[in-house]
């Protein structure tokens, strides 16, 4: 599908965002935020703007992450180091009904734009403020990043083979499970600003957003004194869970549901497994996962990845292979449930970047314009807050907005 085509305004039209975060955790959040139908305002340094303009891989000067993270966005290329461009954000504040930020703790406060000061002009205004460690304790003055908040919240314990480093998970998912916590806050508090009329401050740590998807950890080590360790590609507890290799390729096949296993075990002709009763439940499995795995494993390994996929399908058992980008691009599935989109950027090329997530019934959203240009919005902008057309150049002349 073509996004150009997109008409949908979604159900979130109306609301106005201010985005003064950069690279990763504030702007996904507004991102989600634009797609789903909100006007997203992004305020930029004029020199360079948003950094993430500049990272991974770069065609006609722009990164092609910034066609993603920055559609449905305008931009406007204002120096908040200066008192005047802070009098501008102020301006665009007050008339917004969230503000996303994710800078370290107490820089907003350094600018004079305290939440108190803030909501003195605007009683309904929503702030969302992502850090690293979060507004309030011992920790939150030091710097931090996604990558510190996956190690703290749990995660990187968990990623890895047993007895080496472990690894990331090749995104930044502490930044982004951030910034969807984010969302949810935003959208919860609208909720609570229609009935009383009062915004609130959104206080979200990345270390903590990571902890929240944590499952069992905790409540493990509170009540069994258990570290939980890392399993590899197995689901410790659960089995059976765990990616097999094959003739050409790995599956990961999920076969801890208890008919799923039995119709597993048949599939690979096992029926003496399916029949076991000590292997009826997943308790009993789990004792007897290398067993298990070892079946499964002998099985896989005799097969080609079509194959393997083929005959599981068949026995309704949840099997995938591991997608690539290339498999990704060319999967039906995507295609049929426009999962990939092709955007016309500002520099006249087009490039194929992923859907609208979550999809909507009634009030889909969609990709209404392309990531902006550096300050291709900062007149236009200035023009709706009442600014002449010889203040903007003079604020231009003085190097406050690009």
């Amino acid at each position: 599908m073509n996004a150009s085509t997109a008409t949908a305004s979604g159900p979130l039209q109306g609301l106005k965002i201010v985005e003064m975060g950069q690279l990763i955790a504030g702007p996904f959040a507004a991102k989600t935020l634009g797609d789903l139908g909100a006007e997203v305002i992004k305020i930029e340094p004029p020199e360079g703007g948003d950094p993430l303009r500049q990272w991974r891989l770069i065609k006609d000067g722009t990164s092609v992450w910034w066609q993603v993270q920055s559609r449905n966005k305008r931009s406007i290329a204002l120096d908040l180091r200066q008192p005047e461009g802070q009098a501008i954000a102020r301006e665009l504040i007050a008339q917004a009904d969230v503000l996303v930020e994710n800078f370290r703790p107490g820089t907003l406060e350094a600018w004079g734009m305290d939440y108190a000061s803030l909501a003195s002009t605007n009683l309904g205004l929503i702030l969302l403020r992502i850090s690293g460690y979060g507004q309030t304790g011992p920790y939150r003055d030091k710097p931090g990043f996604g990558v510190i908040g996956e190690a703290m919240g749990g995660l990187r314990h968990l990623t890895g083979e047993p007895g080496r480093v472990p690894v990331r998970c090749g995104v930044s998912i502490g930044d982004t499970l951030a910034s969807l916590h984010g969302v949810i806050g935003i959208l919860a508090a609208l909720h609570h600003r229609q009935a009383t009329g009062r915004g609130q401050v959104i206080d979200v740590a990345l270390h903590e957003a990571v902890f929240n998807v944590m499952e069992s950890l905790l409540p493990e080590y509170s009540a069994f004194g258990t570290v939980r360790e890392p399993a590899g590609s197995a689901l410790p507890g659960i089995a059976p869970s765990n990616a097999y290799r094959c003739q050409d390729g790995q599956v990961l096949v999920a076969g801890n549901g208890d008919s799923i296993f039995k119709r597993l075990m048949v599939a690979i002709g096992r029926p003496d497994l399916a029949e076991r009763p000590d292997l009826a439940s997943n308790t009993g499995r789990v004792a007897s996962v290398a067993e298990i795995d070892g079946a499964i494993g002998h099985w896989t390994g005799k097969r080609t990845v079509n194959e393997v996929l083929a005959a599981l399908d068949a026995a309704q058992v949840p099997v995938g292979r591991i997608y690539t980008a290339r498999d990704i691009a060319e999967d039906p599935h995507y295609r049929a449930r426009d999962m990939i989109l092709t955007q016309r950027t500002r520099e006249g090329y087009e490039v194929e970047v992923p859907g609208i997530v979550p999809k909507l019934s009634v009030t889909p959203g969609g990709i209404r314009s392309p990531a902006p240009r550096l300050g291709e919005d900062t007149d236009a902008v200035l023009r709706e807050l009442g600014h002449t057309d010889e203040q903007i150049a003079a604020l231009r002349a003085r190097g406050l907005i690009r």
